[in-house]
């Protein structure tokens, strides 16, 4: 990035104070015209591409254009000025025409135009183009929606191109506006400050998803058949936010020795070291997000091969008890079975049978049954079947 011209360079930053994120309802424009109206949800393209383009010189607000080529035009005629354009989802012509008028890299345009960017610094000549991707967390579903945001920063025009609802823009836009001597140092303090909401915005994502996971660890130890699932839901979204906030620490470094090797100030160094101070929490955050759902979902998978266990033991018991039943059952019919046997075969009633008219055949066969059933009662109860 080169350095700015005078007046409108970061140096002399040293001593101002950060200003605070105030978010009134509305902020009126010199021109009368209202800020950028609230960011359009993902996947709900807004009526026009270009949401806001304003020009500013000496940290205050000169004028908003509804078209591109009134900025271009007011930005050339007025020295000493510079242009914040904010786009969403613009079309392959406006970014074709911004293109030709502020001399953007093909590469970089085409990046903005495709979107599903890893967050990136790249720079072309003088200008730095940043992909970075925002996230809010949604109360109702319980989810986590990803935006996209790609920002050109040039010697003297600021360009985002948003896609998604995410970051809020328009209360950016209030802040640096509320404090003019901040706005005043040019394109740099602009993306310190979009920088600064993006990771900013990531604080209540992070409490978000902290609380998921205190209950899934409560529908875990609870027995809940569903928690399997949204475990599995839950690190996906994890894995995405790791995606969105690893990048930024070397991105952040890479930012801040560019701001010292083009002699940028100091202070606002000491801003970008801040942000990247919250970047690295927010970074070992989320691994410790995944780490933890990686440990949950083995504490899950082990107390469901409990679980499984368990019904299994409890099958094997009721099997070997009915077994155990079958031999009691299966002993008693074989010992009734031998007296049974003998008296049908002596119930036939031939005149010709054996023994049929013997003195002592009846004492006998008495004495046979019982000497059977006795044998067979001692043979089951040896084994354990009676």
């Amino acid at each position: 990035m080169s350095v700015d011209p005078p007046g409108r360079g970061l140096r002399g930053l040293r001593g101002l104070r950060k200003p605070a994120k105030k978010r009134p309802a509305t902020a009126a424009s010199p021109t009368g015209t209202t800020d950028e109206p609230p960011a359009p949800d993902a996947g709900t393209p807004s009526a026009g591409s270009v949401i806001n383009a304003t020009l500013y010189r000496d940290g205050h607000r000169l004028s908003t254009h509804e078209t591109l080529a009134d900025t271009f035009r007011h930005l050339r005629t007025t020295a000493g000025s510079m242009a914040w354009i904010g786009l969403h989802r613009p079309s392959s012509s406006e970014l074709v025409t911004l293109a030709s008028e502020f001399d953007l890299h093909p590469l970089a345009v085409e990046d903005a135009l495709e979107a599903h960017q890893r967050p990136k610094l790249e720079r072309y000549g003088d200008t730095l183009f940043v992909v970075l991707r925002a996230a809010r967390y949604l109360d109702d579903p319980e989810e986590v929606d990803f935006g996209e945001l790609h920002v050109f920063v040039g010697p003297d025009f600021v360009i985002t191109v948003r896609h998604g609802g995410a970051p809020d823009l328009p209360a950016v836009r209030r802040r640096m506006e509320a404090a003019p001597e901040l706005l005043d140092r040019g394109p740099e303090a602009v993306l310190y400050a979009i920088l600064d909401a993006v990771v900013d915005d990531y604080a209540p994502v992070v409490a978000g998803v902290q609380n998921d996971i205190d209950e899934i660890e409560t529908e875990v130890f609870g027995g809940d058949p569903r928690v399997s699932r949204r475990i599995y839901e839950l690190s996906r979204e994890v894995v995405e936010f790791q995606r969105a906030t690893r990048p930024l620490n070397s991105m952040l470094e890479s930012l801040t020795a560019g701001f010292e090797k083009y002699g940028i100030d100091e202070e606002l160094r000491r801003y970008l070291r801040d942000v990247a101070d919250h970047a690295t929490h927010t970074t070992e955050r989320v691994d410790g997000f995944r780490q933890a759902l990686q440990d949950i979902l083995t504490v899950n998978a082990t107390l469901v091969n409990q679980q499984q266990n368990a019904e299994m033991r409890a099958l094997a018991e009721a099997g070997f008890e009915q077994n155990e039943e079958i031999k009691k059952i299966s002993s008693w019919a074989a010992i009734l079975f031998a007296p049974t046997l003998v008296g049908t075969i002596y119930g036939m009633n031939f005149d010709r049978m054996p023994e049929l008219h013997w003195a002592f055949g009846y004492p006998f066969a008495i004495v046979l049954m019982a000497v059977v059933c006795t044998s067979l009662y001692v043979i089951f109860k040896r084994r354990d079947w009676l």
